[in-house]
C-alpha cells in the first residue's frame, strides 16, 4: 500500500508541472491588456513601461514562467493588480471559506444520493425507484444558479427565515463556527448539493442493481444470509466507486462554485475568479486557478489512495 501511495505521488509531479503551464497560458491567451484597468487613461509610454517592468510584463513569456514558477514554488504568487494586496493571502482565505461549502454540499448530496440510489436499486422498476430516479435526474437537470435565486426568493424574501447573501452577520467575509455564521452557509449548501446529489443517486443505483443480481448475492440469499448482511455486501462493493465519484464532485464543486458564490455573494474562490475576471486581475487569476487545480490534483490522489484501501483489487491491476 505504501509502495503504491509513493508510486502515485511520483506520477503527481509531472501533472502538477503541466497544470502550472496551462494556468500560466490560458489567461496570457486572453485578449487584452491587464494592466489598462490600473493606469490611467493619460499615462505616457514612460509610466507604461514602468508599470509593465514591476509585474514583469516585458519580459517574453518563456522568461514568465520561469521567474513566475520559481515564485509559486517559494509561497508567492504575485501581488494583486487591483488591491495591491498579496494573492496568496486572498487566495487563502477565499479558499477556506469554499472548502467549508463543498465539503457541506459534498456531504449533504453524498447522503441523499447515497439514499436514493439504494431505494431505487433495491426496489427496482416500482414507484420509489421511479420517484427517486426523478429527482437525481431533476437535480442534476435544473441549473443551479436559477435554483439558488428561487431558494433565496422562497427563503429569504418571502419567508424571511434565512439570509441571502455573505458568509456572517452584515455580509461579512470571515468564518466563524456558531448559528448566525452557520444561516449564511444552508442556502448556498443546498443549492450546491443537488447536482452531485442527483450524480452520485443514479451511480448507486447502477450499481446496486448490478450487485444484486450478481451470482454471490442469490447464494448468500440461498445459504439462509439475512438481508442486513447481504446489505453489508452490497454497500462494501459499492463504496469503492461511491468514493471515487464523491471525491470528483468534491473536486468539481471546488473548482465550480463561480455562479453560487456569486448567486449568494459567498465570499470564496468563485466569487474572487468572478472579481479577478472582470478587473483583468491577471495574478489573482492565475493563482486562483492554480490553488484550485492543485487541489483537484491533490484531492484526486486522496481518493485515489482510499479507493485502493477500501478495494486492493485495484492495485493488484
Amino acid at each position: 500500500m505504501l509502495i503504491y501511495a509513493l508510486k502515485r505521488l511520483l506520477y503527481l509531479l509531472p501533472v502538477a508541472f503541466g497544470v502550472s503551464l496551462v494556468c500560466f497560458m490560458l489567461v496570457h491567451i486572453t485578449p487584452g491588456d491587464p494592466l489598462t484597468a490600473v493606469m490611467p487613461i493619460d499615462a505616457s509610454a514612460e509610466q507604461q513601461a514602468e508599470m509593465r517592468a514591476a509585474y514583469g510584463f516585458d519580459k517574453p513569456l518563456p522568461v514568465q514562467y520561469v521567474i513566475w514558477l520559481g515564485k509559486v514554488m517559494m509561497g508567492d504568487l504575485g501581488t494583486s493588480i487591483a488591491s495591491g494586496r498579496a494573492v496568496s493571502t486572498e487566495v487563502m482565505r477565499a479558499v477556506g471559506n469554499t472548502l467549508i461549502l463543498s465539503a457541506l454540499a459534498t456531504l449533504i448530496g453524498f447522503f441523499f444520493g447515497c439514499l436514493f440510489g439504494f431505494v431505487a436499486g433495491y426496489y427496482r422498476d416500482s414507484v420509489m425507484d421511479r420517484t427517486a430516479s426523478f429527482l437525481s435526474v431533476l437535480g442534476v437537470s435544473v441549473p443551479h444558479y436559477w435554483l439558488g435565486m428561487v431558494l433565496v426568493i422562497i427563503f429569504s424574501v418571502q419567508m424571511n427565515w434565512l439570509p441571502a447573501t455573505g458568509a456572517g452577520p452584515g455580509g461579512s467575509a470571515d468564518w466563524a463556527w456558531d448559528w448566525d455564521h452557520m444561516r449564511h452557509l444552508i442556502l448556498p449548501a443546498v443549492t450546491m448539493s443537488v447536482i452531485p446529489m442527483g450524480v452520485i443517486a443514479r451511480t448507486i443505483r447502477a450499481l446496486v442493481a448490478e450487485i444484486l443480481s450478481q451470482d454471490f448475492v442469490q447464494t448468500l440469499a440461498a445459504k439462509g444470509l439475512m438481508d442486513r448482511g447481504i446489505f453489508r455486501h452490497v454497500v462494501k462493493n459499492t463504496a469503492p466507486t461511491a468514493l471515487a465519484v464523491m471525491g470528483l464532485q468534491l473536486g468539481y464543486l471546488l473548482g465550480g462554485s463561480i455562479l453560487i458564490e456569486t448567486v449568494f455573494s459567498w465570499p470564496g474562490t468563485g466569487f474572487l475568479l468572478n472579481a479577478a475576471i472582470f478587473q483583468r486581475d491577471l495574478p489573482l487569476l492565475q493563482g486562483t486557478i492554480l490553488v484550485l487545480a492543485m487541489f483537484f490534483v491533490l484531492l484526486n490522489l486522496l481518493v485515489d489512495v482510499l479507493q485502493t484501501a477500501l478495494d486492493p483489487r485495484i492495485q493488484r491491476s
